[in-house]
């Protein structure tokens, strides 16, 4: 069997999440074949004798839940709110699972999002060393001029962080508005507002549409799919930058 990091063996067994295992790791706590574990050790699942406080763990793989939604205005992108707001997972009827946003979408926004119990693809998927581009919808009011267009593809600083440029396409222009599509190699807080904003324009409706080969393809606002595993294999491989952190 191939061999993986102890801390994902520890997470997909069960026992701990993967950043407590990274932390009881550090602290002596676990031992392959009885030599002390280290962080970064790779183990074979099937053959190696790994021990946590002296006590063998059994190798037990999870199955995980992986889930596409075509996220709706007026839902926060999480599991539960305190002032009683609608939250994505509300619109999961028949899953048993319990899984979490990965990343977020604000609440006014709407489109692609991802919902996972897979601790370790979340972690790969919303570390800032991934590069999965993110293509997003957006519709602002007016007309973009040159000298905003110039701004919404700079290295702007947002927060005190200096971003990514961002690829901006003008797909249509009217007396409604401007339609383009903005393309993120990062997820910032409320990025594309900000940098909107930054511009001087103000985003009247906002869309994720895809992420990396991830496509809604016609699933209806408001719905979920289960994702297959050639995508789950597929995010996996695009995040491979990002799993030795």
């Amino acid at each position: 069997m191939e061999k993986v990091r102890l801390q994902k063996f520890i997470a997909d067994s069960g026992l701990m999440s993967r950043r407590a295992a990274e932390e009881e790791i550090e602290r002596g706590s676990f031992a392959v074949n009885g030599h002390l574990a280290t962080i970064g050790i790779k183990v074979d699942p099937r053959a190696d004798h790994i021990t946590y406080k002296g006590k063998k763990i059994k190798y037990e793989k999870r199955e995980y839940t992986y889930i596409m939604m075509n996220k709706p205005r007026g839902y926060l992108s999480s599991t539960a709110d305190d002032r009683g707001r609608k939250c994505v997972t509300d619109l999961l009827d028949g899953v048993s699972a319990r899984v979490y946003p990965v990343g977020r979408l604000d609440m006014i926004s709407e489109g692609m999002l991802l919902l996972t119990d897979d601790g370790e693809l979340k972690n790969r998927l919303t570390h800032p060393s991934h590069t999965i581009p993110k293509l997003y919808r957006v519709k602002v009011g007016g007309a973009v001029s040159d000298e905003q267009y110039e701004i919404l593809t700079s290295a702007l600083e947002i927060d005190g962080y200096k971003i990514k440029p961002v690829e901006v396409n003008i797909m249509s222009e009217d007396e409604s508005g401007t339609v383009m599509k903005m393309t993120l190699f990062e997820g910032r807080n409320r990025q594309i507002r900000k940098m909107c904003e930054a511009a001087g324009l103000t985003v009247k409706r906002l869309s994720r549409v895809s992420i990396g080969n991830l496509k809604l393809d016609g699933l209806p606002v408001g719905k979920w799919r289960y994702l297959e595993q050639s995508e789950v294999d597929y995010l996996y491989k695009a995040t491979k930058e990002a799993k030795n952190v």
